[in-house]
């Protein structure tokens, strides 16, 4: 993914569908858009520093801080140490796929100039949206 590496630690295979769980290292970068998904998800920060803005309001998370995301709130998150290394809880199996079908469609070594509409494309299908600018 774009922000960051997500490795597997529980999928939905394992969880009768009923949640997934990951492990994300994610260094500083520039925070991906604000985006809706369909799924809920926590936010627990193991290592480093991250900053959350979710529906308008911003939480700032250090080791042991977390937040939940409910579906379909826009939010992003910016990286503010050097790297950070986060677990994510998310509810049914559409992060994984999601997740999955992004690494395999978008590559990760061109300019998002050039891979916009694979992104898009990839997004659409899992029902992940750009959220717009105010809402």
């Amino acid at each position: 993914m774009s922000d960051g590496i997500h490795t597997v630690k529980a999928g939905a295979e394992h969880t009768g569908g009923v949640y997934e769980v990951f492990e994300v290292d994610a260094p500083r970068a520039p925070a991906a858009p604000p985006h809706r998904s369909p799924w809920a998800g926590t936010m627990y920060v193991l290592d480093g520093a991250v900053t959350v803005h979710a529906d308008g309001e911003t939480h700032d998370l250090g080791p042991g801080a977390a937040v939940t995301i409910p579906a379909q709130c826009a939010f992003t998150f910016e990286v503010t140490t050097e790297n950070a290394r986060l677990l994510a809880v998310t509810t049914g199996d559409g992060a994984g796929r999601f997740f999955a079908d992004f690494a395999a469609t978008v590559p990760a070594d061109r300019p998002l100039e050039e891979v916009l509409p694979r992104l898009l494309e990839v997004t659409r299908r899992h029902g992940v949206s750009i959220a717009e600018p105010g809402s």
